[in-house]
């Protein structure tokens, strides 16, 4: 009997393992032959003021689907992404908003209405989309006016350095792109 759970547990440990060793992260979710229906493990990083931003996500297809009002509601808090909450990570103190945030991990949330988002900074990180979210733990919360862009089959962040430790977080999906500024301090 003992061994019998001693070997079940090592099938199982294997398992997970060639499992966790499937998933790749996608750098850029539009550039790769899409062939799956699920969302892809994504991760955008960059440098603004010489200190590196990573952005980790799950990037969702359009395939055909009305998406802003139809698969994302309006005027309610979406993790922007799917599965889990998006995870913004700076090693540095930042500015977004006029707020000084500490270094560290956050979630990023938004509400997409049909002429303006709000965007979401939240301390929570590691949750499961948007049903654990909680609005006491917004660190900051800040109005952007979304864009008209070309299509977009997949989600996609954007981490884009400006000058003297400036830059930009944007992501586009579908026709729509939404960016706000940010400081590296």
């Amino acid at each position: 009997m003992k061994y019998s759970l001693v070997t079940l547990f090592l099938v199982t440990l294997i398992g997970l393992s060639a499992q966790a060793q499937k998933e790749e992260v996608c750098y850029n979710p539009n550039l790769v032959k899409d062939t799956t229906k699920k969302s892809i493990k994504s991760m955008a990083v960059g440098t603004i003021g010489g200190d590196t931003v990573a952005i980790k996500y799950h990037s969702p297809g359009v395939r055909k689907r009305i998406i802003w009002g139809g698969l994302v509601p309006f005027d309610e808090v979406w993790v922007t992404g799917a599965h889990d909450a998006t995870l913004l990570e700076i090693n540095k103190p930042f500015i977004v908003a006029g707020k000084t945030i500490s270094a560290g991990k956050y979630a990023l949330f938004t509400i997409p209405g049909k002429k303006e988002w709000t965007v979401i900074i939240n301390k929570h990180w590691k949750q499961h989309l948007a049903s654990e979210y909680d609005e006491k733990d917004d660190v900051v919360r800040l109005k952007v006016k979304p864009i008209n862009v070309p299509h977009t089959e997949r989600l996609q962040y954007f981490i884009e350095e400006g000058k003297n430790g400036k830059g930009r977080l944007a992501v586009a999906w579908e026709k729509i792109r939404i960016e706000f500024p940010v400081e590296v301090l």
